[in-house]
This record gives C-alpha cells, structure tokens and sequence, in this order.
C-alpha cells in the first residue's frame, strides 16, 4: 500500500482561490476533495507529447490531435455542469 503525498502549492492570487472554492462548494465539496479530483484526472490523460510519442512517425498525429481535442471538450462540459449528489463525473 502506498502512502498519499501532500501537495501544497503558494502564491495562488485570491481571486484563483475563492473561484475554485465556489466550484468546489457548487459540487458539495471541499476545496481540496475538488482539486484532488482534477489532479487524478489530469494525471490519468495522456498529454498530446505522450500521444504523438505513442503513434510514432507514422502519419497519425492528427489522430492524436482529434484525441485531445475531444478530451478537453469532454472535460469542459463536465466542468459547466453540477450532477446531483455533488460528486463530478466525466462525459
């Protein structure tokens, strides 16, 4: 079993902080139960890099740009919209 890290990060501008307090508070959830979210999901997405490495030099990287392009379309619709219960899901 592997232990949790803590991340802290400063010098974040306030009105960054009371901005993703209210999301967070929008979905029922702490500020750091929020950003733990995001982080997972942002960590669990290939970058367009790691992608393109994947395809290699054959051609496909328009494919990988199709990929990310609905990734983070996908991504923002789930950011506009609350589900009930509070918890946030991905499209």
């Amino acid at each position: 079993m592997t232990m949790s890290k803590v991340i802290q990060i400063r010098d974040v501008p306030e009105s960054v902080h009371r901005t993703l307090k209210a999301r967070a508070a929008t979905w029922g959830m702490s500020l750091s139960d929020y950003l733990r979210q995001d982080l997972v999901e942002m960590a669990s997405r290939p970058t367009l890099e790691e992608i393109e490495a994947r395809a290699g030099s054959s051609g496909r990287s328009s494919v990988a740009t199709d990929a990310v392009v609905t990734r983070d379309s996908r991504s923002a619709r789930r950011l506009r919209t609350p589900s009930p219960g509070g918890t946030r899901t991905s499209s």
